[in-house]
């Protein structure tokens, strides 16, 4: 009994990751440079914020008000991001009606990063076709890890190893 149960949770793991990997296709490819040059957002905070490192790894982490996934994983982004000063995080709305839409999203899980308010132009730039999308970006300014998905606060501590 317990030796099938641990065969199928092996299977089931084994699965998601592997299609984990495979909707992760179809984002920005590791060891793309992002450009100075890239989109200067507004945040919520109505302050001007590039989609770059600013010498620190960076999580840019694109969400939609809407997305249910991104409503339980965005509290273990807080928590990542509170617990390790050295790292960056920005969160990038997309898909949403309204900034009131934003703001109720930010206040309900009580967010302290910046969190900029991002268009089609951007969605099309970083290759978002579902939520939440995160993008791990060095100091040089170059992605290094990206995930698709709910992410645990230990999923995102590994991918910015």
């Amino acid at each position: 009994m317990i030796r099938s149960l641990a065969i199928q949770v092996a299977i089931f793991v084994i699965i998601f990751n592997v299609i984990s990997w495979f909707r992760a296709t179809s984002m920005l490819p590791t060891e793309t440079q992002l450009s100075p040059e890239s989109s200067v957002l507004t945040t919520l905070m109505n302050e001007k914020i590039q989609l770059l490192s600013n010498d620190k790894e960076t999580v840019i982490y694109f969400f939609a008000p809407w997305c249910q996934i991104c409503h339980l994983s965005i509290e273990n982004l807080e928590e990542f991001y509170l617990e390790n000063e050295n790292i960056n995080v920005i969160a990038v709305a997309l898909d949403y009606v309204d900034v009131k839409e934003v703001r109720d999203f930010a206040n309900q899980h009580e967010l302290t990063f910046p969190i900029a308010l991002g268009n089609e132009a951007i969605k099309h730039q970083f290759s978002i076709g579902a939520y939440p999308s995160y993008y791990v970006i060095d100091k040089e300014n170059k992605v290094v890890e990206k995930s698709l998905g709910y992410s645990s606060k230990l999923g995102m501590y590994l991918r910015t190893l």
